[in-house]
């Protein structure tokens, strides 16, 4: 599937969410997860599971990006409020200073890296398809397209983020804004009462007058 029709479809699938339509949710089974993510049996194990997400695999399944995404918490080099090592250069870039033409060559390989680092930062995947696009590698930009929406569903299907009890389940804050920015959506303010984070947005500007992320399975984690 390429990049518009990937756009295509979670276009809609925000658009159901913002007018009200009911749509099927899950929030996730951590205990299930985690059984199916340790078994060497199962096809959920997690080392070939991340192995094919970093082989950029396209035949991944919606069941399996969401073992990927929600397994993920369970590997020890989990540490969501960590940043990385080059963590002020790619700000750089995530503020449209390093998109020069003489630069994508230089960025590409510095959202690789980040992605080394953590291979489910959405925010930089997100960021490394656009700079393949800029590149003319569509090939590679669809590829990395297709890991980042597979994720995106995970979140989007985990909840309806109409109330707590119902937020899209995230494993990171940085997840929240990753998948805000990707539909264009403005927040005109964040609170959090520890299980939740709620997403303000400006009156009337949407159907909805914010969103509620799930942030219980991170909150208050210490950092290693």
């Amino acid at each position: 599937m390429n990049i518009k029709a990937f756009f295509s479809l979670f276009f809609f699938t925000m658009l159901s969410f913002l007018h009200g339509q009911k749509i099927e949710f899950k929030a996730p089974d951590y205990v299930e997860i985690q059984k199916n993510i340790e078994n060497k049996n199962s096809e959920f194990y997690y080392p070939k599971l991340l192995k094919r997400l970093k082989q950029n695999d396209t035949l991944l399944t919606s069941n399996q990006y969401r073992h990927l995404y929600f397994g993920y918490t369970f590997q020890k080099e989990y540490q969501p409020y960590k940043m990385g090592k080059k963590s002020e250069e790619v700000a750089k870039y995530y503020r449209g200073e390093g998109i020069s033409q003489k630069d994508l060559s230089k960025g590409i390989q510095l959202f690789l890296g980040a992605l080394d680092e953590n291979p489910l930062d959405l925010r930089a995947m997100n960021y490394l398809a656009y700079l393949y696009h800029l590149s003319n590698d569509d090939a590679n930009a669809e590829k990395i397209a297709g890991n980042f929406h597979g994720l995106l569903n995970a979140i989007l299907t985990s909840g309806d983020g109409l109330t707590c009890e119902t937020g899209f389940h995230v494993i990171s804050v940085t997840d929240e804004y990753a998948l805000l920015n990707r539909f264009q959506m403005e927040t005109k303010a964040q609170n959090h009462n520890g299980k939740c984070d709620y997403q303000e947005f400006e009156k009337d500007k949407y159907k909805v007058s914010g969103f509620y992320f799930d942030i219980s399975r991170f909150y208050g984690r210490i950092l290693d």
